[in-house]
């Protein structure tokens, strides 16, 4: 399978210490892939090296099958490029935005992206300064897939639309993804994340602190168990991985990590009458990961 976007030991560090510290990457061209982290660890930078917009300081990228240094303009003609707090011209409408656009990338037939602008519900004729945030983004978005890109990289796509507009845009990055399309972006919106995106990475202080699946990061996360006993329930706080228990009379309810088995067993000396196991949330494999602090 074609790489889509790959990264070794990437780095783009300020005079501060900060920024990205050494990320790999390996990502398929057609997946959809989200990338987590609150403000300040390192997302934006990330993309913005990727995209040869900030030069790193070490390590290597290539996005496409281009050197993010060698062939930086390349890298760029052939993504698309979102970014959190895009910049557009006060004083043009929509059209005119897609118009410069398409003819600074020469392309001539517009009918694909003016379906895109449909569907989307962009305000296409009035100046951007009489827009509202969800429709500035609207044409923010438009702008970044009107030339069909091969890789997407979205910084906090969704912000600012209402959720007809979210649902749209889902469907239209879930056509993108079937025809071979590859999709990076960034999130704060988790359920968002957990529905739409084959893998998941997170970020903190500029380090991958995890790379998986949704459903691989969650069950190998904290569980939630619930149990309920016809009489004295046995003592849980002696199993290893076992922590936040509590008891309400028979009801007996606790986290579990790690290894499942002397957890099992126990509950093969003592079963219950019920017995829930719940795999938590992509938002609470999140928290596990920075202790609560999302933003």
């Amino acid at each position: 399978m074609t790489t889509a976007i790959e990264a070794h030991d990437l780095r783009k560090v300020y005079r501060n210490g900060r920024g990205v510290l050494g990320i790999d990457l390996d990502i398929p061209q057609g997946e959809m892939f989200g990338f987590l982290g609150p403000n300040g660890s390192g997302k934006t930078t990330t993309i913005r090296t990727l995209l040869g917009l900030t030069r790193p300081t070490g390590g290597s990228a290539r996005v496409a099958a281009r050197d993010v240094v060698e062939e930086s303009l390349e890298v760029r003609r052939v993504t698309g490029y979102l970014p959190g707090d895009p910049a557009l011209y006060d004083h043009m409408t929509g059209r005119q935005h897609l118009h410069l656009a398409l003819s600074l990338r020469g392309i001539r037939d517009h009918r694909p992206a003016l379906e895109i602008a449909e569907r989307l519900g962009v305000e296409m004729d009035r100046k951007v300064r009489q827009l509202s945030r969800g429709n500035r983004q609207k044409v923010a978005i438009l702008l970044a897939l009107a030339h069909d890109p091969e890789v997407l990289l979205l910084d906090e796509p969704t912000s600012g639309l209402d959720p007809l507009a979210q649902d749209e845009f889902r469907e239209l990055l879930m056509d993108l993804r079937r025809r071979g399309r590859t999709i990076f972006f960034s999130s704060h919106v988790l359920p968002e994340v957990q529905a739409l995106c084959d893998r998941v990475g997170i970020i903190r202080d500029g380090r991958l602190v995890a790379v998986d699946t949704v459903e691989g990061l969650r069950r190998s996360r904290l569980k939630d168990v619930r149990l309920h006993y016809a009489g004295e329930a046995p003592d849980f706080e002696a199993v290893s991985g076992v922590r936040d228990l509590v008891r309400k009379g028979e009801q007996v309810s606790f986290r579990i990590a790690g290894d499942p088995g002397p957890l099992f067993r126990l509950l093969g000396e003592s079963p219950p009458v019920d017995v829930t196991i719940a795999e938590p949330s992509l938002e609470e494999v999140f928290r596990t990961y920075y202790g609560g602090e999302t933003s």
